[in-house]
């Protein structure tokens, strides 16, 4: 029983409303859009140790509206989909684990491998100067919006296709490789590795302390009163002080500050197994990961809308050589790649495909997950500095949903027999 339509509600249609407002707002007064974007919440301050320029002065910082939800609130985003991930990675029945995801994660890396070769090789073709300008932004179609593909697959495949559980696979490894690129290649500043010590030590603290500490002490005593005081009593409070800790560290230490709550997820104490993304069963567990999910649902939702605001207001005439470059890497990179890697999983390495799934639905599971949006969407605005190579690059992001209709039209040409659940 999955709440696919709960989900995508929930987390995408706000989205989507923040980033048709900021559509229209830019293409009909840019001047009031982007000074919305840039308002200044705090002028000249100073985050963390002191920062200085080139001559020596310190360099003050200002908060602005669009830090605050990119580098700030998205951290709470970023964090749930760190949660799936970690939940399908560590816990006994995770779909990212054993032989039954080895396919999907060969399928993953020629859905990433893929586009990066179709990006920089389209963008070598079209000479040294367009190279030179959007080179940094080969991981852009790389990414995979895990909602939209996964409703899309559903509605190609029907609910019962066993693709469409190859797809979900996919997307999950998508997106744990996607916040791997983000941490590994895009720095948000110079980079101090040392203060990541601060993040791995509030985590680790979280862990031992609120955590283990506790199930410690609780062995061989059935009624587990000190978890449970811990629970009721503490609840997220530790874990939210670790986070902050951890956001500081990693917005100090140069890497992208919306990744700081990452390591902290996997201190929270966790359900025993998985019962899938987007099962229903979650919604009635009671631990504390499940807890702090459910909390932040709502917050979530109206940070995603402000994200869409926030970025997704891009002028039509901003269309440029980054804008084909991205839709080409996601629309022609990605359904080569996973079907040249799932091909070559599945017959020369032996490790086959989900019954029921064909060589060629790997070419139509291409096509659906070259939708982008929203993880592409932050790539951009992180891979360049604001202007017209990061403008056309979010259009690109932006047009990516028209790979839900190749789709479409891909399954019907490739005779995919649509299977209810």
């Amino acid at each position: 029983m999955y709440r696919v339509w709960n989900f995508v509600t929930n987390y995408s249609i706000l989205l989507i409303l923040g980033a048709l407002i900021a559509l229209v707002w830019a293409n009909t007064d840019p001047a009031s859009y982007h000074h919305f974007v840039e308002f200044e919440l705090i002028h000249d301050f100073i985050i963390g140790h002191a920062h200085y320029d080139d001559t020596g002065a310190v360099e003050y910082r200002s908060l602005t509206l669009h830090y605050l939800v990119n580098d700030v609130l998205m951290a709470f985003f970023f964090a749930i989909a760190a949660k799936e991930v970690w939940e399908a990675v560590i816990l006994r029945n995770g779909s990212l684990r054993g032989k039954k995801a080895a396919t999907p994660l060969v399928a993953t890396a020629g859905g990433m491998f893929g586009p990066v070769a179709v990006y920089l090789g389209l963008a070598a073709f079209l000479g040294s100067d367009v190279y030179d300008a959007v080179s940094r932004g080969w991981a852009i179609p790389t990414a995979t919006d895990i909602a939209f593909s996964y409703l899309v697959g559903r509605l190609v495949f029907g609910a019962g296709h066993p693709a469409v559980r190859f797809l979900l696979l996919l997307a999950i490894a998508d997106d744990a490789a996607g916040l791997i690129i983000l941490a590994v290649f895009y720095p948000a500043g110079n980079l101090a590795p040392t203060w990541l010590l601060l993040s791995v030590g509030a985590a680790i603290g979280a862990y031992v302390f609120f955590n283990w500490l506790p199930r410690y002490l609780d062995r061989g005593n059935q009624l587990r009163p000190n978890s449970t005081w811990a629970r009721e009593k503490l609840s997220f409070w530790p874990y939210l002080i670790a986070g902050a800790l951890s956001w500081y560290g990693f917005q100090e230490s140069g890497l992208h500050p919306a990744l700081g709550l990452l390591p902290v997820v996997g201190a929270i104490p966790h359900a025993d197994r998985a019962f899938g993304i987007f099962a229903e069963a979650e919604q009635y567990l009671t631990d504390l990961l499940n807890h702090c999910e459910h909390l932040l649902k709502h917050p979530v939702e109206i940070v995603l809308f402000f994200f869409g605001l926030m970025n997704a207001g891009v002028e039509f005439s901003s269309i440029g050589a980054p804008t084909w470059l991205v839709l080409a890497g996601l629309m022609i990179g990605k359904p080569i790649g996973i079907l040249a890697m799932g091909w070559l999983a599945a017959v020369p390495m032996g490790l086959g495909l989900p019954a029921g799934v064909r060589i060629v639905d790997l070419f139509v599971i291409g096509c659906v997950a070259a939708i982008g949006f929203t993880v592409s969407l932050f790539i951009a605005t992180v891979a360049f500095d604001a202007g017209p190579v990061q403008d056309a690059a979010k259009m690109g992001a932006l047009f990516s949903f028209f790979a839900a209709v190749v789709s479409f039209v891909v399954g019907k040409l490739l005779r995919v027999e649509k299977q209810d659940a």
